[in-house]
């Protein structure tokens, strides 16, 4: 059985945030860059929840773990 297939704004939805292309990229510039060495659930940006939603899925390899990677490689890029 196929995994679903999450798109970057569903994610953001998951996380209870606001989910527009403006919305995201402005999170994403507000908050990045993170230190090379800081794991994105250790971002100080997350409440407890979203931390560990963003570890699970990542430690579990879930359906989300690809978007999540996304989302890591763009918080840790230089603006």
């Amino acid at each position: 059985m196929e995994q679903p297939v999450h798109h970057f704004s569903e994610l953001f939805e998951q996380l209870g945030l606001r989910s527009d292309a403006q919305s995201i990229e402005h999170f994403i510039e507000r908050h990045s860059p993170l230190p090379k060495e800081m794991p994105l659930a250790d971002a100080p940006c997350w409440n407890e929840g979203q931390a560990e939603f963003l570890r699970e899925a990542v430690e579990e390899d879930a359906d989300w773990a690809e978007v999540v990677d996304h989302l890591d490689v763009s918080m840790h890029k230089a603006s």
